[in-house]
């Protein structure tokens, strides 16, 4: 059985139900934690009361700064929203370190950005160095992961799609709520991640609700094909794609075809005028819930509730 771990500025905690024992370790950062499971585990052992997890104010489990990737488009569900047809090819791209954020604090929306749309992850903890020219077997995913995170990639997608600029639109900070838990894997938990089913809501409406069967790129395939080109360390972080449902779709057909004719300049304003009339991105005041569990709780994340607040409100707010 994985065992979930939680991250506050007291240190670590193994959490049991609705409460969590201290870890007793000198771990500073993720990397050092998953270097110490011993001391994971004698505190999961140590039959101690502990503290209620409501009682905690949990921070990101995976600390920086790290290696952060995410791979793209990478859900059969997205793929149909986005428009794409036929083979895609796997593709990735960097986020800052800077966007982690913990799975409680707002999502800031930047004052210049209009279309802040919502990406629940599942995130891959790495546990080993995974160098360049690694290949990753199913049977060897155990070796190189350590444990799993629930991540948002938020986006602004005016950013990413008018100057095609994923590190930028993807990196602002708290664009990549992480956590509550760390579900520390063992082995023979790793034949049980196809059940995992990730569900993400807005102000209670449920967007997006799949399991990784929907995948296209699977975790072992993905790290072998990132490692063709990039080496990954322990406590780095890769965001493996999201399920369909997202605020951002493709145009119909007709419409893609017609402003395929127009000048990108007069496309854009054409598409983000239609855009504006979508109810699904994100403003002041909303709240994302987000979860991924298996149906029979053997792994078991948690849930982030991550309220959104447009920045001058921060700002606002903070004086």
């Amino acid at each position: 059985m994985s065992t979930n771990v939680l991250r506050t500025a007291d240190g670590w905690w193994v959490v049991l139900g609705d409460r969590a024992v201290p870890v007793d370790t000198k771990a500073a950062t993720t990397a050092e934690l998953i270097a110490d499971r011993d001391a994971v585990r004698q505190a999961a052992l140590s039959g101690e009361a502990g503290t209620p997890v409501a009682d905690l104010a949990a921070l990101s489990p995976v600390t920086t700064p790290c290696r952060v990737v995410a791979q793209m488009v990478n859900y059969r569900s997205h793929a149909r929203d986005s428009g794409f047809t036929g083979d895609i090819p796997p593709a990735f791209f960097r986020k800052a370190s800077g966007s982690v954020s913990g799975p409680d604090t707002a999502i800031v929306r930047p004052s210049h950005v209009k279309f802040l749309d919502y990406e629940i992850e599942l995130g891959l903890v790495l546990g080993a160095p995974l160098p360049v020219g690694t290949v990753v077997e199913e049977q060897d995913l155990p070796s190189y992961v350590a444990g799993l995170v629930i991540t948002n990639d938020v986006s602004a997608r005016e950013v990413q799609l008018t100057k095609t600029q994923f590190y930028e639109s993807k990196s602002y900070p708290t664009f990549t709520p992480t956590g509550p838990y760390l579900a520390l894997l063992e082995p023979e938990d790793f034949a049980h991640l196809l059940d995992l089913r990730l569900k993400l809501s807005v102000n209670g409406e449920l967007r997006q609700d799949r399991t990784l069967a929907d995948m296209i790129v699977r975790p072992a395939q993905a790290l072998t094909l990132l490692a063709r080109f990039q080496t990954l360390d322990p406590g780095d972080l890769l965001l493996t794609g999201t399920p369909g449902g997202t605020a951002l779709k493709a145009p119909p057909k007709p419409v893609e075809k017609i402003g395929a004719l127009l000048p990108p300049a007069l496309k854009w304003k054409a598409f983000f005028k239609s855009q504006a009339k979508n109810p699904h991105y994100l403003r002041h005041g909303d709240v994302v819930t987000a979860s991924i569990a298996t149906p029979d709780g053997r792994i078991d994340l948690g849930a982030q509730r991550t309220p959104v607040a447009d920045a001058t409100e921060t700002e606002v707010s903070r004086t």
